[in-house]
C-alpha cells in the first residue's frame, strides 16, 4: 500500500472530526469489493466531483457481522480479503479518504441518530451520503434507508439510496461470492468480482517439509474461517523473474490434514520451473481453477503420489488456456 495514501482509522467517533473539508461518503463493509460494490463508490466519486466535496469510503475492521458472530460465539461469516487488499481496491476507484471504524461494542450500541450525528456529520462532515437499498445501521439495526433519509434531510445532507445492481436477475454480494469460492465456482466469483479471486500475503518460512518430497512451497499464512479451501491452479504475481509478469504454479488452501492435526490455515504454493529464497516477499495468488478438495491421506506417501497427479493436472490447466488464447 502506498504510505500515502493510508486509511484513517478510528475507536470512537465521539466529539472528533477526522477529516476538516465536506464530503460525499458512501458506507459499507465492502468484503471483496465486488462490482456492486464498484458501482456505488463509482457514483460516490461522480458526485464528489459535480459537488467540489471529497469522496470518502466509511467501512469497518472488524466487520460487524464477525463482530456480533463472535459474540454470540458462532463463527464468522468467511471473510473474502486482507483489509490492505480491500483498501487497495477501494482507492483505485479514485476515493480520497478511507476511514475504517473499529467496530466494538461502544460502536453497536449507537442508535441511529448517534450514528449520523457523531460518525456522519460530526466525524466525517458529510454533506451527502450514499448507501445500499439494503443498508441497516445503529442497535440491533434499528436504522434503514427510510431513517437515513429523514435524518440527512433535517440536517441539510443529500442522500442517494442506490438501487441493488443485478446482472441477468442476479445481485451481486458478497455472500454470492463466498458461495462460488466455496463450490469451486472460479469463473462465478471472478464475473462478480469483476476480477480473477486473489489472495496477497508475506511468504513466511514453514516446516519445510515440501522440500524433503521434491516439492518446495511458499507459505502464507491465512485467516479463518477460509472463503475457499483445496487444490487450484494459480497465477503468481511478485515474483523477480525476468520478463514474466507472472509464473504458474499448483496451490493447496486448507489445514493439511494429512501432516497437522488442527493446523492453522495456510496457502501453500508449488511454483513451476523456480527455484529461490522469497521468503518476507509479498505476492499476489490469482486463481484460475479448482483441481480437487483437500484431503487427507494415509501417509505422506500416498499424499505425494496425488501431488504429482496434481502437478500435471494444473499443467493442463495452463495448456489449454494457451491453446484458447
Amino acid at each position: 500500500m502506498n504510505p500515502s495514501r493510508r486509511p484513517s482509522f478510528a475507536r470512537d467517533f465521539a466529539a472528533q472530526r477526522f477529516i476538516s473539508q465536506p464530503t460525499a461518503v458512501t458506507i459499507g463493509n465492502f468484503d471483496g469489493v465486488h462490482r456492486g460494490h464498484q458501482a456505488m463508490i463509482e457514483v460516490c466519486v461522480k458526485a464528489a466531483r459535480q459537488r467540489e466535496l471529497t469522496p470518502v469510503v466509511l467501512t469497518f475492521a472488524p466487520a460487524p457481522g464477525a463482530f456480533f458472530a463472535k459474540r454470540a460465539g458462532q463463527p464468522p461469516p468467511a471473510k473474502l480479503q486482507r483489509i490492505r487488499d480491500k483498501l487497495a481496491c477501494i482507492w483505485a476507484i479514485g476515493i480520497e479518504h478511507i476511514q475504517a471504524a473499529r467496530f466494538n461494542a461502544a460502536m453497536a450500541a449507537m442508535s441511529p441518530d448517534q450514528f449520523c450525528e457523531r460518525v456522519l456529520r460530526e466525524g466525517l462532515n458529510a454533506k451527502w451520503v450514499i448507501v445500499g437499498d439494503d443498508f441497516r445501521y445503529g442497535a440491533n439495526r434499528a436504522g434503514d434507508v427510510k431513517t437515513l433519509h429523514a435524518w440527512c434531510a433535517a440536517n441539510g445532507i443529500e442522500c442517494y439510496v442506490m438501487p441493488a445492481v443485478r446482472a441477468m436477475d442476479v445481485r451481486f454480494s458478497s455472500s454470492l461470492v463466498r458461495e462460488a469460492l466455496a463450490s469451486g465456482e472460479l469463473t462465478t466469483a471472478a464475473a462478480l468480482l469483476g476480477r480473477p479471486y486473489r489472495i496477497s500475503g508475506k511468504i513466511a518460512h514453514g516446516d519445510k517439509l515440501g522440500r524433503t518430497i521434491g516439492f518446495p512451497t511458499l507459505n502464507i499464512p491465512l485467516w479463518s474461517p477460509l472463503p475457499l479451501s483445496g487444490i487450484f491452479a494459480v497465477r503468481v504475481y511478485g515474483v523477480d523473474v525476468a520478463g514474466a509478469g507472472y509464473l504458474i504454479g499448483a496451490a493447496n488452501v486448507g489445514t493439511r490434514p494429512t501432516v497437522k492435526t488442527n493446523g492453522r490455515p495456510l496457502l501453500e504454493v508449488f511454483l513451476f520451473d523456480f527455484k529461490g529464497e522469497l521468503y518476507g516477499k509479498r505476492v499476489v495468488v490469482e486463481f484460475v481453477a479448482k483441481i480437487r478438495d483437500e484431503a487427507k491421506f494415509a501417509s505422506v506417501e500416498e499424499m505425494t503420489t496425488q501431488m504429482h497427479q496434481d502437478l500435471s493436472a494444473v499443467r493442463e490447466v495452463f495448456t489449454a488456456k494457451s491453446s484458447i488464447a
